[in-house]
């Protein structure tokens, strides 16, 4: 029998979010986050409690944890998206269809009974953040910032009657020496037309996070899910991306002193955090500092034009200025993700560049109303 317990202290809270490393202890694939960073993510310190409800749900079977799921009804979605659409995340499950399908139903029932229509997931919190299940790709280590997760997830999604709503694609390339010409002269021709690209400045590191705020919320304000980030969540992010951020590759582009575009390509960290296991001492740090020097590959994160400034080329002239700082780096590969489906420009965009589809996630849905 399983029984579901929802979280209601801070010793239970430290379960959950230690689950993972139970689940996950023999698979070399996996990458903790560090668990100090996770107790703040998981805490009122995250400005996102601000516009939701957040419950966490363990489940037990013969005394032990087998599961643990969250359900998220954001506020903001419901208001900006026009839709009653609740979601569920920081799914973690033994291989047991009753386990999964027990951890599932608790969050029906809630979003249920707060009068949503939809059941939307995985979404660790929102599509600013993780999101979505690894279906394909299964034999490649994850990159910083991506799902993983094991293949029989996604049967539980069939088991539960979940269906797809939307797939994102990860792209692979391998570093070239040079760029592809034609990107080359789409970069050049930006540059005649006025647009510049400048590599971001950590003296005046939230200034430059707030353009990029400012180009995100423009950008991809009709994507499918989208929800801009906020003031507060703006500075609660750069906290957490700054120690991380390479100055040289990230980028913005700008026309008469209005920023335009944003590029942002962050190491591969996961090399180091699969070597940590969710602990910071003094020689998990000694291990970080090794294990940092040796990173071969790096992943574009941030990628957005305002919509007036696209077909001009910032793309190209992004790609330029970024790969100059892939190349310093000596970084052998550069995964594009994640990529909305149905985004064929960018994916065309990619494509150009090289990068090969190696990796799909999966939202699913279920009508609960």
């Amino acid at each position: 029998m399983t029984n579901i317990i929802e979280i209601k202290n801070k010793s239970d809270l430290l379960k959950f979010i230690k689950f993972p490393l139970q689940l996950y202890k023999d698979d070399a694939f996996y990458s903790s986050q560090l668990i100090k960073d996770l107790k703040v993510h998981f805490s009122y310190k995250n400005p996102f409690f601000k516009h939701a409800q957040v419950k966490f749900y363990i489940a037990i079977k013969d005394g032990k944890i087998a599961g643990r799921i969250a359900s998220i009804i954001d506020q903001r979605h419901i208001m900006l998206q026009k839709e009653k659409a609740g979601f569920f995340g920081f799914f973690e499950c033994i291989d047991d269809e009753d386990v999964s399908n027990e951890l599932l139903q608790k969050v029906c029932n809630n979003l249920k009974d707060s009068g949503m229509d939809i059941m939307r997931g995985p979404m660790n919190f929102s599509t600013n953040e993780y999101c979505g299940f690894l279906i394909e790709g299964f034999d490649r280590t994850p990159m910083l910032m991506t799902p993983y997760n094991p293949e029989y997830y996604n049967r539980f999604m069939d088991v539960f009657g979940m269906s797809k709503a939307k797939d994102l694609y990860a792209f692979i390339c391998d570093v070239p020496d040079e760029l592809p010409e034609k990107i080359l002269r789409v970069a050049s021709l930006s540059e005649k037309r006025g647009i510049s690209a400048r590599t971001i400045n950590k003296n005046a590191f939230l200034k430059d996070m707030n353009v990029f705020k400012e180009v995100y919320n423009s950008a991809w304000k009709d994507n499918w899910g989208f929800i801009p980030i906020s003031d507060e969540e703006l500075i609660y992010s750069a906290k957490r991306l700054k120690p991380i951020v390479q100055t040289d590759m990230t980028i913005i582009a700008e026309k008469d002193g209005e920023s335009v575009g944003f590029l942002g390509l962050v190491p591969d960290y996961n090399m180091v955090l699969r070597r940590l296991k969710g602990r910071l001492n003094p020689l998990s740090i000694l291990k970080a500092l090794y294990y940092s020097t040796k990173i071969t590959q790096t992943r574009l994160l941030l990628l957005g034009v305002k919509e007036e400034f696209r077909n001009r080329g910032v793309e190209a002239l992004l790609f330029r200025e970024g790969f100059k700082g892939v190349k310093k780096h000596k970084y052998k590969k550069v995964e594009f993700s994640w990529i909305l489906e149905d985004n064929i420009q960018t994916i065309r965009l990619v494509e150009m560049a090289g990068g090969q589809l190696y990796k799909r996630f999966r939202i699913y849905e279920k009508a609960i109303g």
